[in-house]
């Protein structure tokens, strides 16, 4: 996530990939990942498989199938990041399934572990019980040079 308002999304691909040169000006999706598309993981890795994923066009963009999320994102900006293309996206479609996300973490792909007794929400300093988005008329504008 980049921006709630607007709600913008970030994708960094290195130039060289394949989905570099479709991404620019053009509609696209962040498909996440769901535990059942291992498989596909391994696709978009480079392994080669007997079979490709499963996916469907949903108007002009390509949308994997038995996601764990789908943000559908139109072209908002591009930015240059050497050798690779920051691009921006602006979400108009979320669709997120009852399904256990497929984790990427430590080079090895994991399940996700039983709650911790001392994490909770109104304990962390990004929560608005926290007071931290009370502080923001202390923040100046940045100015463009």
């Amino acid at each position: 996530a980049v921006s709630l308002d607007p709600p913008l999304a970030q994708v960094t691909l290195t130039r060289s990939s394949k989905a570099a040169q479709y991404l620019e000006d053009a509609p696209f999706a962040i498909n996440i990942l769901s535990q059942g598309q291992l498989d596909a993981a391994w696709h978009f890795a480079g392994k080669t498989l007997p079979d490709p994923p499963a996916w469907t066009l949903d108007g002009e963009v390509p949308v994997l199938l038995e996601n764990k999320a789908t943000l559908e994102c139109r072209p908002w900006r591009v930015y240059d990041g050497g050798d690779h293309a920051i691009v921006i996206g602006q979400v108009h479609k979320l669709e997120i399934a009852d399904r256990d996300p497929l984790l990427f973490f430590g080079g090895k792909f994991r399940e996700i572990g039983p709650l911790s007794g001392s994490s909770h929400w109104h304990h962390c300093g990004d929560s608005l019980e926290a007071g931290w988005f009370a502080g923001a008329e202390s923040f100046k504008a940045l100015v463009n040079a």
